[in-house]
């Protein structure tokens, strides 16, 4: 298991669909925001860092699962809450649940690998090994 971190959403009126309801695709736009809040709230540096120390050039997105409860509409305060639910060898799998205080709206599902270029070809990119390091900050 690993750390949860909150990852703070202002809806505005842009967001929303014409009857003011939170476009889904925002949804999305949100968790991606608290996946890369996730690993620095809990001491992970950068990925502008860690490509240049290490060569991580992030964790692209794999797969990706979503469930809507409720809707959500512009003036609200969300509140997006990650955790990393599952390491394996070369992917993690991180949960979202977006929150409106005590009320789950959305629960979202993400499969990331952590990735580096590829030396034989550097405009393709492949998956590293989970980062031990990473691994044990995050939990």
């Amino acid at each position: 298991m690993s750390q949860t971190q909150i990852y703070e959403v202002e809806v505005m009126f842009g967001d929303c669909d014409p009857a003011g309801i939170v476009f889904f695709p925002n949804f999305s736009k949100w968790m991606d925001a608290s996946s890369l809040n996730f690993f620095v709230k809990c001491g992970v540096q950068p990925w502008r860092e860690l490509v240049k120390t290490r060569g991580i050039i992030g964790t692209p997105l794999l797969e990706i699962h979503t469930k809507f409860m409720k809707p959500a509409t512009y003036g609200e305060r969300l509140q997006v809450h990650t955790s990393v639910i599952e390491w394996g060898a070369k992917v993690f799998k991180h949960q979202h649940r977006v929150m409106r205080g005590d009320t789950l709206l959305c629960e979202g599902t993400e499969v990331r690998a952590f990735c580096e270029r590829d030396p034989a070809d550097a405009s393709r990119i492949r998956a590293i090994p989970v980062p031990e390091d990473i691994k044990a900050l995050c939990s």
